[in-house]
């Protein structure tokens, strides 16, 4: 059962540091398309931002590999293959149900994060990403990551998701987390600059999380940053590099 288990995580380890580069690669090959010049000169800080990403990747595959071994082989979680298990409604409610659950852990985990002697410790890895590459989704420091890597399978103890579900919020997970940190924004203006715009966030959020700090530190949406007076608006990008 040991070896099951930890065959388990190896596996998923690869798996998600695979998904990480093959996300991370291709976005960085859109900016190399879209944006020619845009990463000039940042080519040791993105080896880094790939060093600590597939640390990272080490560290969320551990606890994913745990819970895939014991849904398979125990049954443990709320997972399920029947897509007539519940309603059809149900399968797009779980996923904003997930979606919104991560995005509450990581606001304030995020902000947690920030505190002067957190952010010395661990959340400065990731900040050093200046400004930060579509390499820079999962650059954390060891300790940032396994904030991280915990949430998704413990709510898959919790909320009942079906396999096909999960694997989309994956999905957006993954989409949202590299292209957040691209430097660029990739979707279209009337969408970010609209009423859609104002609770969903994209780049140019983001951005302005890297370049001031203290705000916008939400992941998908901007609930928790306007309730709580976090909310700074939309960043600005460079056009290129000289």
């Amino acid at each position: 059962m040991v070896a099951a288990i930890l065959l388990s995580a190896l596996a998923m380890s690869v798996i998600v540091g695979v998904r990480y580069l093959l996300a991370s690669g291709g976005f960085a090959l859109a900016t190399r398309i879209r944006q020619p010049g845009l990463y000039r000169g940042l080519e040791r800080q993105m080896g880094r931002e790939v060093r600590w990403s597939l640390l990272s990747a080490l560290i969320y595959g551990v606890p994913a590999g745990v819970v895939a071994w014991g849904w398979q082989a125990r049954g443990w979680t709320r997972i399920y293959n029947d897509v007539g298990a519940f309603p059809l409604w149900y399968l797009p409610v779980s996923v904003l149900l997930y979606l919104a659950a991560h995005d509450t852990w990581f606001y304030w985990t995020h902000r947690w994060m920030h505190r002067p002697r957190l952010f010395r410790i661990a959340h400065a890895v990731h900040h050093a990403s200046r400004p930060p590459t579509a390499w820079a989704a999962m650059s954390f420091h060891p300790w940032e990551a396994l904030t991280g890597a915990v949430v998704i399978p413990a709510l898959v103890f919790l909320i009942p998701i079906h396999v096909g579900a999960l694997a989309c919020v994956l999905t957006i997970m993954t989409v949202m987390g590299v292209s957040n940190h691209m430097g660029w924004e990739m979707f279209p203006r009337w969408m970010v600059r609209g009423p859609l715009g104002a609770w969903l966030i994209t780049a140019s959020h983001h951005q302005r999380h890297h370049e001031y700090y203290a705000c916008n530190y939400g992941l998908y949406f901007r609930f928790w940053d306007r309730l709580c007076g976090t909310d700074k608006g939309l960043g600005d990008f460079a056009k290129g590099r000289a």
